[in-house]
C-alpha cells in the first residue's frame, strides 16, 4: 500500500475514533476530501474500510455498519472485562419495559392499547416515557379509530444502540423468547425519525408505578459494545 493510501486509512480511522457516533459514508468522504485536499470516491472509501475491518479481526475493536452509519466499537467479548474503566453501573431494565420495547420493535407501528392487549396488563406511563427519553421509540402518527390513539415505533437510535443496520436485522422472533406470542403477524414498518465507544448509559430506570399490574423482576439487556 502506498503512502497516500496509508494516509487515507489513518485519517479515516481517526475520524471514526474521534466522532463518538456513527458517521455516514457521505460525511466520511467529505472529511477525507477536506483533509487530503483531493477527491475521494466511494470505491476508494470502501477499500479503506475493508482494510480497517480486516486489520481489526485480530484486535479488540471492530468496524460495524449501523442505521446511522459506520462506527468503531469494542468487541462484545471485551466489554465486560473493561467495565472497571467506567464508574457507573450499567442501566437495568424491568421485564415489563423490555416486553414493551420488543412488541414495538416487531409490531410497529403499534398503539398503547395493542401493546396492553398483547401483554395482558396495562402499560405504565413511566415505561413509555423512559423509552422515549432514551430515544429508542417515538410517536409516528395516530390510528384512525375513535380516540385516535398514538402509534409508536422504534427509532434509528434504537437500531444504533443494538448494533442493527435496519429492522430486517432483528433476530428471528423465536430467539426473542416468550416476550410476545410467536403467532402474531409482524409488520416491519420503516421507522421515522459511535466512534470509539465506552459503556452503556447508566441512568437507572424508574420502577413501574401502580398502573403496571404485574410484578416484573429486573432484567439487563445484552451488553452493548457501542455504549449508547
Amino acid at each position: 500500500m502506498n503512502d497516500e493510501a496509508l494516509d487515507i486509512k489513518h485519517l479515516l480511522e481517526a475520524a471514526l475514533l474521534a466522532s463518538g457516533r456513527p458517521v455516514e459514508e457521505g460525511e466520511l468522504i467529505h472529511l477525507l476530501e477536506s483533509g487530503l485536499e483531493r477527491s475521494v470516491g466511494a470505491e476508494e472509501l470502501e477499500a479503506c474500510l475493508g482494510t480497517l475491518a480486516s486489520e481489526y479481526e485480530s484486535r479488540g475493536l471492530g468496524l460495524r455498519r449501523v442505521a446511522s452509519g459506520l462506527r468503531i466499537e469494542i468487541r462484545p467479548a471485551y466489554v465486560r472485562a473493561l467495565h472497571g474503566l467506567w464508574d457507573p453501573k450499567p442501566a437495568r431494565y424491568s421485564r415489563a419495559l423490555l416486553e414493551t420495547l420488543a412488541i414495538m420493535a416487531y409490531r410497529q407501528p403499534v398503539t398503547r392499547g395493542e401493546i396492553e392487549q398483547i401483554r395482558g396488563v396495562s402499560v405504565a406511563a413511566s415505561i413509555l416515557k423512559t423509552l422515549e427519553e432514551r430515544g429508542w421509540t417515538h410517536i409516528v402518527g395516530h390510528r384512525e379509530v375513535p380516540g385516535r390513539p398514538a402509534l409508536y415505533a422504534t427509532t434509528r437510535q434504537f437500531l444504533d444502540y443494538f448494533g442493527l443496520k435496519s429492522l430486517a436485522d432483528l433476530p428471528p422472533l423465536e430467539q426473542v423468547g416468550d416476550l410476545i406470542p410467536s403467532e402474531l403477524p409482524l409488520n416491519f414498518g420503516e421507522p421515522r425519525s459511535g466512534g470509539f465507544a465506552g459503556p452503556a448509559e447508566t441512568d437507572e430506570t424508574e420502577t413501574e408505578t401502580e398502573t403496571e399490574t404485574e410484578t416484573d423482576a429486573e432484567a439487563t439487556p445484552e451488553e452493548n459494545p457501542e455504549g449508547h
